[in-house]
């Protein structure tokens, strides 16, 4: 096969025979490059395809990712919010039991902060993702608090029922009455006048005698004129009984308000069936009535 071409300017004719091997050849170069570019461009689409496809997968598990994590820290934070609202109720109640001035462990309101404000920091907007970390922070240092608060509380709760167990308070014996005050009288032996440290409480031999308040034994023997004798001391007070018929407590033991430690007698210097009673406050012999009141 020819091809002819015609020229104007020379008013020829050139003929081209397409059989001619560098005929074939341009045309086999020709081909190939036009393939060859097809080729390479749709693999490039292709290659951007797959690209989009896989960043696309990619970034809807990175999503997951994040809204797991978030569920997991509202989920904490509600976990916590909770607590601090149990914590709240608690410290609540037992300011309220122990009758302390609200003012002092107030469970209703945050604790007061305050302090200058940095202006050259970013000012916060609203509350993004990220932010969660800080809520939960703070809700671990409300927690904190609270437990700051509450362990205070337990230690005036218990420091006030630790002094309220071991101060004296109610009468040594169950039933009985009063045969002779504190303070001056008149010798019940040879009749002159006398000072009276303690409280003579009469009744019936054999009945139990109480233990005013929880303390701790520190004697149980016979002394003169007191007869058989057992003392108790109760931190920066100490009650002594005596008289006794008979002990019922060892020098060491704990015992408890109202535990019977001794059997009423007449033992010592007495002249009936009695208890004298004494309390002295750091050494010092003090008024058992204060104690007991007028009875």
């Amino acid at each position: 096969m020819n091809l002819i071409f015609f020229s104007r300017r020379q008013g020829l004719a050139r003929h081209l025979r397409l059989s001619h091997p560098v005929v074939l050849t341009l045309a086999g170069v020709v081909g190939l490059t036009v393939l060859g570019g097809a080729f390479a461009l749709g693999m490039s689409f292709g290659s951007h395809g797959l690209d989009s496809k896989a960043q696309l997968t990619e970034l809807g598990l990175l999503r997951q990712q994040v809204q797991d994590r978030v569920d997991a820290m509202s989920a904490r934070m509600g976990e916590l919010n909770a607590h601090v609202i149990r914590l709240d109720a608690l410290g609540k109640r037992l300011t309220e039991m122990a009758k302390i001035n609200s003012g002092e462990f107030n469970f209703d309101s945050a604790p007061a902060v305050g302090g200058p404000e940095d202006d050259a920091g970013p000012r916060a907007g609203s509350a993004q993702v990220p932010d969660l970390n800080a809520l939960i922070d703070q809700l671990e240092r409300r927690l904190e608090q609270r437990d700051s608060q509450l362990l205070a509380l337990e230690n005036v709760i218990l420091s006030r029922s630790l002094h309220d167990a071991v101060r004296p308070e109610g009468r040594p014996v169950a039933a009985g009455y009063v045969s002779s005050y504190f303070g001056s009288r008149q010798d019940p032996f040879d009749g002159h006048a006398a000072n009276h440290r303690g409280l003579d409480f009469a009744g019936t031999a054999g009945s139990e005698v109480l233990a005013v308040a929880e303390g701790l034994v520190t004697r149980v023997e016979k002394v003169a004129g007191y007869g058989n004798l057992v003392e108790i001391k109760h931190g920066e007070y100490t009650t002594r009984y005596a008289h006794n018929e008979q002990a019922l407590v060892d020098v060491g033991e704990r015992v408890t308000r109202g535990q019977p430690i001794a059997l009423m007698g007449s033992t010592g210097r007495s002249t009936g069936p009695h208890v004298h009673f004494e309390v002295l406050q750091n050494g010092r012999h003090v008024n058992p009535l204060k104690f007991i009141g007028n009875q």
